[in-house]
């Protein structure tokens, strides 16, 4: 076997995470040293701000009270944007940020999850000429902000237009009746917003971090944090030189002055059988709206997702957000606008929630409200009175940047930033990827580590098995999930290394797999 063979079938070097490491670096970080930094939250935010500060040599400690994504990182749209909406709303530094940081993922950092995803927009007769041609124009402007960002045309193809005949080929389910053609454009898909933090966490812990699930953070200041361990309910302190909140919606309820204005943002699951086979997404124009979409978005493992809303959330942020009936009914009212069978409400598998961290600017007690589809989504870096740097507000898509400037507000080092050309565990160059002995499907969720677990299966033919009838994750996955990527118990396994639990009923079928296989993982490896 040849030493890129041999490599190809092991886990990146410092990158695994499992339950016997997390124990002795929580013990280490609790032990009366001073780390360099304490990052709170490890969503896609957090994971990039610990990733950030150990690739320019800082000492990192990063917990959070749950799992690697357990907050809105999980919940997203799996779509890498590239600034369009934020380009017609006139905030044209938000949108020229998400055009480069989607070049980012999509040409350096992360290839093997993020990749173009192509979108029709019917032009059905609820969409008149006029709607198509601001629809156009705005596709246009986006291949322009694709092209102020150096993003290259065989990563993102340009839009055009397509004929009734070829809408209906790319999007079959789409009622015929009326159709005058349709518009084709495209933008950057994650294959899972879950497995985009993992490789994050997991490239940090390449650097040193020391990546903590389950650990709450009970109280900050600028010198630690007091913590609680949720496995065995210990307290302890973390000591650091600075802190940063990254926890999102929950932000304001570690430090004091900060006001977050949740928007929730839902979508539904189905079988993809329901729609047939949809070699592209949709863009379903919501009535009345001139510039707000519903997005069809085809998952490749048998479900499709519908989504999403916008809707502001009062009271209490809780840990698991629900999805209202009236979510679910405006969802397929707008998808049973252009389709010749409506979906019925039976035929809905599951749903999901997130909750966006809006910055709240609005003046309290001021006449008058903003949507939270009108709020800004730009980030923002603030110091509080105590000293702790919390960063909120933003996007998926730009992670990285907003990591950038938490880390830089820190003050801790003059170092530049290097994430913007550091690949994360599994990125290689397409060709590569494309050569990998792995099936395809592997390669999109694991890259270069798709050898090793098809490895797992190799050496024991039971973990070929799927998890379950009808869904394509192994048992292999599921191993390998819990040997190295930080999975510690069946809803880490079923809820974010893999989407098995976004049907209910499927996740009850698969727990006593997950359980079965957590059982039998080792913390020493493959």
């Amino acid at each position: 076997m040849s030493n890129r063979d041999r490599a190809d079938r092991t886990a990146a070097p410092g990158s695994s995470l499992d339950a016997a490491r997390r124990t002795r670096e929580l013990a280490g970080a609790a032990g009366g040293g001073t780390a360099d930094l304490l990052v709170v939250g490890l969503g896609a935010t957090g994971a990039g701000v610990a990733l950030d500060a150990a690739a320019r040599g800082l000492d990192v400690v990063a917990i959070d009270a749950h799992d690697l994504a357990f907050g809105t990182s999980r919940w997203s749209s799996k779509l890498i944007h590239g600034g369009l909406r934020y380009l017609a709303a006139g905030q044209f530094d938000v949108a020229h940020e998400s055009a480069v940081e989607r070049g980012v993922l999509m040409t350096r950092t992360a290839p093997h999850l993020v990749a173009a995803q192509p979108f029709v927009l019917p032009l059905t007769p609820l969409v008149s000429r006029a709607q198509a041609s601001l629809a156009w124009a705005g596709f246009r402007a986006g291949d322009m902000l694709r092209l102020a960002a150096r993003t290259p045309r065989q990563v993102l193809p340009v839009p055009r237009r397509l004929t009734a005949a070829e809408a209906r080929h790319l999007a079959p389910s789409v009622r015929a009746a009326g159709l005058r053609g349709g518009l084709l454009s495209w933008d950057g898909k994650v294959t899972d917003d879950a497995r985009l933090v993992t490789a994050l966490a997991r490239t940090a812990a390449a650097h040193g971090a020391r990546v903590l699930t389950r650990v709450r953070a009970l109280s900050l200041g600028s010198t630690g944090a007091r913590f609680r361990d949720e496995l065995t309910g210990e307290e302890g302190e973390i000591r650091a030189r600075a802190v940063v909140n990254a926890t999102g919606v929950w932000a304001g309820g570690l430090v004091d002055g900060l006001r977050v204005r949740p928007s929730r943002g839902t979508h539904l699951v189905l079988r993809s059988e329901r729609l047939g086979a949809l070699p592209a997404g949709l863009h379903i124009p919501v009535p009345g709206e001139t510039n707000r979409f519903v997005l069809v978005l085809p998952q490749g493992d048998g479900r499709t997702y519908v989504g999403l809303t916008d809707e502001p959330v009062e009271g209490a942020v809780p840990d698991v957000p629900e999805v209202p009936e009236t979510d679910i009914g405006f969802l397929l009212d707008v998808l049973g606008s252009v389709l010749d069978a409506p979906v019925r409400r039976d035929e809905v598998d599951g749903a999901f929630a997130g909750l966006r961290p809006l910055l709240d600017t609005s003046v309290p007690g001021a006449p008058g409200s903003v949507r939270t589809s009108d709020i800004s989504r730009r980030h923002a870096v603030l110091t509080s009175a105590d000293g702790v740097v919390t960063v909120v507000g933003g996007k998926l898509t730009t992670y990285r940047r907003m990591a950038q400037d938490a880390v830089d507000a820190c003050g801790l080092t003059s170092a530049p930033s290097p994430t913007a050309t550091l690949p994360l565990v599994g990125a290689a160059a397409p060709e590569r990827l494309r050569d990998l002995p792995a099936p395809a499907r592997l390669v999109r969720r694991y890259g270069t580590e798709a050898p090793a677990v098809l490895a797992l299966a190799e050496r024991d033919p039971a973990l070929a098995e799927p998890v379950l009838p009808g869904h394509p994750v192994t048992r292999a996955e599921l191993l390998w999930a819990a040997r190295h990527e930080g999975a510690l118990d069946p809803s880490d396994l079923l809820d974010r290394r893999t989407r098995i639990g976004l049907v209910p009923e499927d996740r009850a079928e698969a727990l006593g797999v997950a359980a079965e296989i957590l059982s039998r993982a080792t913390p020493s490896g493959v």
